[in-house]
C-alpha cells in the first residue's frame, strides 16, 4: 500500500481507477488523523477508540477495511516526511465540506482524551493552512467538537 501511495503522489499524470483513487485518499486522511494522534507521540485509549469510529462514520468502511487502513496509515504516517504528501492529493480531490470534516475529526480526536496537547493543536493548524481553510473554519470545527464531545 505504501507503494501504491508513492506512486501516487510520484506520477500525477498516471490515471488512476475511481476505486484506487479513492483507496488513496482514504490513507491520506487516516495518515493525517494518526498524525493528530501522534502528535504527542502516545495513543491514549480514548483515541484508540474514536479513531476507528471515525474512519468508518467519515469514510463509509467497514471495521475490517477501517483496521486494515489504520494498519497502512500508520506505515505511510511513519514514513512520510512531510504532511504535504497527504494534503496534496486532498486538495485535488476533497472539496471545502469534506475538508472542513477532516479537521472536524482531527479536532474530535485531539479532544478525545479531555486535554489538548499543544503538538496536536499545532498539527491540526497547520493541516487547515494546507488544506487552504480558513481561519473561520478551523475554529468553527473546533468549537464543534468540543461541543459534540
Amino acid at each position: 500500500m505504501l507503494a501504491k501511495l508513492k506512486q501516487f503522489f510520484e506520477a500525477p499524470s498516471q490515471t488512476l481507477s475511481a476505486e484506487e483513487l479513492a483507496q488513496q485518499l482514504n490513507l491520506a486522511a487516516a495518515s493525517l488523523l494518526l498524525e493528530v494522534v501522534m502528535a504527542d507521540e502516545s495513543m491514549s485509549d480514548e483515541e484508540a477508540n474514536i479513531l476507528p469510529e471515525l474512519l468508518t462514520t467519515s469514510l463509509g468502511l467497514s471495521v475490517d477495511d477501517v483496521n486494515a487502513l489504520i494498519a497502512d496509515a500508520t506505515v505511510s504516517q511513519n514514513n512520510s516526511t512531510s504532511l504535504y504528501e497527504f494534503t496534496q492529493a486532498i486538495n485535488d480531490n476533497f472539496d471545502i465540506e469534506q475538508k472542513q470534516q477532516l479537521i472536524l475529526a482531527m479536532w474530535r480526536l485531539a479532544y478525545a482524551d479531555g486535554h489538548l496537547c499543544q503538538y496536536e493543536d499545532q498539527m491540526i493548524r497547520r493541516t487547515s493552512e494546507l488544506l487552504h481553510l480558513r481561519h473561520s473554519e478551523l475554529i468553527q470545527m473546533r468549537n464543534l467538537a468540543i461541543e459534540t464531545q
